[in-house]
């Protein structure tokens, strides 16, 4: 975001709380670099697709200046999956140009870049395509290029050469030789085929724990806004001393492994997150702890 270019002193760059941590910095940096103001503004919780699109809509028509926005397709926080396209066709009618982090997306969701309208998008490999820590690859929409300023001054690359943008130095081999074969379990699997195992994953403990007392779970089931990955927090229990007490409870105690994500507007949370390889017999010991976490069962 830093080499992005379009940005004059005065103007305005827009993000939401539901936004990864480094991506926010490097908004945030932006206000000494180019003289950008920057506003972060919530979403709204419990999260529905016309509630989000309402957020956004509020957030741009409050701050008119802004040329930039930040947008995640799912949110490391709660893993709710955004209505990005609609949001990007708001943004672009308003002449703002959009930055997508895809980190957890490709790969969670099935989906294809050109459904998103971006010009600007960040992809991971690691998280839901399988490859060793330290590969991903930036995505520029053609004839945008220009927009983003060389990395670094690099001139490895012609100007017109993306590889510009994303000077790396001496790369680690190793793990990039690793992504064909990543990259052919995906195709062989399919997005639909693990978008669809893991929505199933998550369905099965949510579903069943919703009626749980005390238990409040942050990403909706609304068709479309999540994948494999679903936030709760118990009632009053926002703090980090709070959700980290709760998972070290689940954790030595039940044996079930879940993360404290911070950053929530609201108070931080407990992350669940199944992989392909989850079982169901995992995730029924995991909504027995929470019975018994949230006390709607008997220790």
């Amino acid at each position: 975001m830093r080499r992005y270019n379009g940005l004059e002193p005065g103007d305005t760059v827009l993000y939401a709380d539901l936004d990864y941590d480094s991506m926010q910095y490097a908004m945030n940096a932006l206000e000494v670099r180019r003289g950008v103001e920057v506003v972060k503004f919530d979403v709204p919780e419990p999260a529905t697709r016309q509630s989000v699109l309402d957020a956004y809509a509020c957030a741009l028509e409050a701050n008119p200046k802004t040329r930039l926005l930040l947008l995640t397709h799912v949110s490391n926080r709660t893993g709710l999956a955004m209505p990005i396209a609609e949001i990007i066709r708001m943004a672009k009618a308003k002449s703002i140009d959009t930055i997508v982090d895809a980190a957890h997306s490709w790969g969670q969701l099935d989906f294809k870049v050109s459904e998103l309208g971006a010009d600007f998008v960040g992809f991971n490999l690691h998280k839901w395509i399988g490859a060793p820590l330290g590969v991903g690859f930036l995505y520029i929409r053609k004839g945008r290029l220009a927009d983003i300023d060389r990395h670094m001054g690099d001139e490895a690359f012609p100007e017109t050469d993306i590889r510009s943008r994303v000077h790396t130095g001496t790369v680690n081999f190793a793990a990039v030789l690793t992504v064909p074969t990543a990259i052919a379990l995906h195709e062989e699997i399919g997005a639909s085929a693990k978008q669809g195992r893991l929505r199933y994953l998550r369905d099965y403990w949510v579903h069943r724990v919703r009626a749980f007392k005390n238990i409040e779970i942050l990403t909706p089931d609304e068709v479309g806004l999540y994948g494999a990955i679903t936030s709760f927090r118990l009632a009053g229990k926002t703090s980090k001393a709070d959700n980290d007490a709760i998972v070290a409870e689940l954790r030595d105690r039940h044996k079930v492994l879940t993360v404290r994500r911070a950053g929530v507007a609201k108070g931080e949370c407990i992350r669940v997150t199944p992989a392909l390889c989850t079982k169901e017999a995992d995730l029924d010991r995991l909504v027995d702890a929470l019975a018994v976490v949230t006390g709607t069962k008997a220790a």
